[in-house]
Formats: structure tokens, sequence, C-alpha cells
């Protein structure tokens, strides 16, 4: 494959190419975001990454580059549950639908497309979707989640393989499908595999005002558990559906202070000696690139915040996942 990657971001399709044992190359990876960017090159210093806006691409640049396969996560916030919904009229979408008009005119023979469960029922899907048709592409749909495959988070996405006529794929293609036609269902590994003792923990900590008002409503994991919530952008900053906390407490001893703490007012000294006692924290970091199958080899440049790192996360992709859809594009 030689493969354009747009919305690029922290580099999570090109991990994923790598992952897939699929034969490849990254022709050129572009994105607006200099800080993901900024990522990208720390991890990718050899890759041609450009800066810039993807409506300025011509058909002609694009055929220059020499691609027969566009990997891409356009952004999702037009078509997620807690956004605006505004779809189409979404500024955000505009260098999507680009991409769609200028399509007829590119030398592509396969393409992957990630976005937020939901977007399958979008107007934009629907677009996009007649797009592949006029150009002669065969497809197929998938609602997934890298829970299905072994790893212990839920991350429900919306995916779209494709390829050019009269190319076509091993399985019949059809309506949206909910698994991987190679997939059987795995016993996913514990939380403990991601967890980092090295770090300095202390930071993550839940502090006492976090403590009094959301302590009964977090989703809490435990080394043994086998699953964890889909972590969001906002993690870190806000509690509710952004993402699960962790705590080294076994699950009796959470179990006893949680009833304890029933019966005890948020705004009782005796509620907060409580609620220290689960020792809850945020993941860092480093464990969420893990949950979402980042390799051992990624990092990020020091000079980022945790507050930028859990955004550029929660935005990304899960690399195990595209990796089996990359599998059955070659």
């Amino acid at each position: 494959m030689k493969v354009l990657e747009l919305f690029s971001g922290i580099g999570g399709m090109h991990f994923a190419l790598k992952c897939s044992g699929v034969e490849g190359e990254i022709k050129a990876s572009i994105d607006i975001n200099p800080i993901a960017n900024s990522v990208y090159k720390h991890n990718f210093p050899d890759v041609l990454l450009l800066n810039r806006n993807i409506q300025s691409l011509t058909p002609k640049f694009i055929n220059s580059l020499d691609v027969d396969t566009i990997l891409m996560s356009p952004p999702c916030q037009p078509f997620t549950r807690n956004g605006l919904q505004k779809d189409v009229l979404d500024d955000r979408t505009k260098s999507f639908l680009h991409i769609l008009e200028i399509l007829p005119e590119l030398n592509v023979r396969n393409i992957l497309v990630e976005n937020v469960k939901g977007f399958e029922g979008s107007q934009m899907r629907e677009l996009f979707v007649e797009s592949l048709e006029k150009c002669g592409f065969v497809w197929q749909e998938f609602i997934l989640s890298p829970n299905q495959i072994g790893v212990p988070n839920s991350r429900h996405r919306y995916y779209c393989v494709a390829k050019k006529g009269p190319e076509k794929f091993s399985f019949e293609v059809g309506a949206l499908k909910t698994e991987l036609p190679s997939w059987s269902q795995e016993i996913c590994y514990p939380i403990s595999d991601i967890l980092n003792s090295s770090e300095n923990l202390e930071p993550y900590y839940l502090e006492d005002k976090i403590l009094r008002k959301y302590a009964k409503i977090l989703d809490i994991c435990h080394s043994n558990s086998k699953n964890s919530c889909c972590f969001t952008k906002a993690y870190g900053r806000y509690l509710e559906g952004t993402g699960s906390v962790f705590t080294e407490v076994s699950e009796n001893v959470v179990k006893a202070i949680f009833e304890k703490l029933s019966v005890c007012k948020p705004d009782a000294p005796e509620y907060l000696e409580l609620a220290r006692k689960l020792k809850l924290r945020f993941f860092t970091p480093w464990e969420i690139s893990r949950l979402m199958s980042f390799p051992e080899s990624f990092s990020f440049p020091e000079s980022l915040t945790d507050r930028q790192k859990y955004m550029l996360l929660g935005n990304s992709i899960n690399v195990k996942v595209v990796a089996e859809l990359i599998k059955i594009l070659q």
C-alpha cells in the first residue's frame, strides 16, 4: 500500500499499518493541529508531514504523491451525542466534503474511514457512500469495539473500508456489521497489564473536591478488571462519561467503603475520610495509550502537558482495531 494519511493526528493510522503486518508506506500525512503534529513528528521523524488545511489539497497534488490508499479519521464532533449534531452544516465537515468532491479525480484504490458511533445515521454518511458508489467502489461498514478482540476498553466506533472495482473483498458485503468476518470473541486481558509502576502517580489521585462530588458515580477499575469506559478528550477535566478511574484497593474493600458512604452525607468530615480510602486515581496518558493499543515505542514529547495528551488520545483511534481493518484491505 502507498498511503496518504489524512487527519493524521498523533499517528494512530500509521501505527495501525505497522501493526497490521501489511506491506505499505506512508507517503504523506496531513493534519492542521500543530500539537498533534508535534507528537506525530516525534514518533515518525522521517515521514512527510504537512501542517495544512485539507481543503487546500488538489487532485494534482494528491496524485503527485503516488498513493493508492487513503486512511482517515475526520473530525467527529459534528456527529457526537454530546455535541450540537449539526452534521453537514458544521464547518468541521468541510474538509471531508472536499475529499469527497475531488475523489473522482484521485488515483485511489483503497479507503478506510473511522468516526464516532452515530456517524452511520448522519447526512454526511449518506454523502460519503453516494460518492463511493459514483466512483465505482465496493464498501462495507462496521461498528466495532476493542473489547471484542481482547482489549479491556469499550470504544464503539464507525468504520468503513472501500475497494475500487473490479477489486472485491473476500466476504460478502452488505448491511452494517458488528464484527469482522475473521474475528472470534477474545477474552480481554486484565487492566494490570497496562499499569505503569515506574511513573510518579501522586499527581493523578483524585482531589478531595472531586471525591465529595463524584465518588459515587465513577466507573472504577481494579487490577483484575477486564473492561474500562471509553476515554474522551475531556478526561482529567470532567468526570461524568469521560472514562474510568483506577484503584489498587480490592473490590471487597471498595464495596464495604461504598456501603458506609451510602449512609453518609457528602459534606460530613467522615465522608471525605472514607472516600480517600478508595485511593482513586486517573489513568495516566501512558496507560491510556496502551489501552488504545499504541505500541511500547510510542511516546509524547516532554513539552506536552497531561491535559494536551488526554485531548489528543481522546481524539485518536484504537490501533489494534484499525490494524485488523487494514488487513482486509490488502
